[in-house]
């Protein structure tokens, strides 16, 4: 079993999906875990197989504490060890300081902090003595502008943010850890498709975060022996935005 493995989790959709197809390709065994998605996890984990890949789908409620404790296990049995942990699983609903709910404020924080974190130390305690590994985050670019918009979705991500930096230096020299920050990537429910390309056509490259930019950055992380603590910001210069959307009056 001399190919490595890694757990993605939310790779049934998206940015998961393509982070799953891309490190497939590359020869990685990969975990592909899915919440309910079922049959689209079950469709990447085929083209992954058609392609000649190795890959099984693996579930689980990454805001029950049951379920993450179980999850990093499913994944060793499904695949055999794995060397990288994606944190790439997200939920994001707009809340404002103004409606806080208990809730949502539980949802982002269980998705995107305690999941993570805890993930993180069922990695570790798994990674062989002898093996190095790697731990990448997905954050947002709200994490260098913030703004009050999506209240405790940026929180949370603000959060993994510092955690990516203290979990480098809590499991530094096996294992690095590092995070991708994209801007518009792919449109949301709620969004029109104009209203998507005007969000992207307004960042600094006029280009937003390809798919492919992010599955690139996550490649260069994954093999990059001497970076550790790092977020590598992906959003064609969103951040470096003087008006962030709320000042716009734009809704994202």
């Amino acid at each position: 079993m001399s190919a490595p493995g890694v757990l993605i989790t939310g790779a049934g959709a998206r940015v998961g999906k393509a982070l799953a197809l891309a490190l497939g390709a590359d020869g990685w065994r990969v975990a592909v875990h899915y919440r309910h998605s079922a049959e689209p996890a079950q469709e990447v984990v085929a083209q992954i197989i058609a392609d000649g890949g190795q890959a099984e789908a693996v579930q689980a409620d990454l805001t029950d504490r049951e379920a993450v404790a179980s999850l990093i296990p499913k994944a060793i049995n499904a695949i055999g060890p794995i060397q990288a942990l994606i944190n790439n699983a997200s939920h994001f609903e707009d809340d404002r300081l103004e409606n806080l709910s208990h809730d949502l404020w539980d949802t982002h924080m269980d998705t995107h902090l305690r999941a993570p974190l805890f993930l993180a130390s069922a990695f570790a305690e798994q990674l062989s003595q002898n093996d190095t590994g790697t731990i990448i985050n997905l954050l947002d670019q709200r994490v260098r502008k913030p703004n009050p918009r999506f209240f405790s979705y940026y929180l949370s991500k603000a959060a993994l943010n510092s955690a990516t930096q203290t979990m480098a230096q809590a499991l530094a020299p096996r294992i690095r850890v590092n995070a991708v920050a994209p801007g518009p990537t792919l449109r949301n429910a709620r969004q029109s498709e104009a209203d998507f390309n005007r969000q992207v056509s307004a960042t600094l490259l006029g280009i937003g975060s390809p798919v492919e930019e992010i599955v690139a950055a996550v490649r260069y992380l994954l093999s990059a022996r001497a970076v550790t603590g790092q977020t590598l910001v992906v959003d064609g210069g969103q951040h470096l935005l003087w008006r962030t959307a709320d000042v716009q009056g734009v809704d994202e």
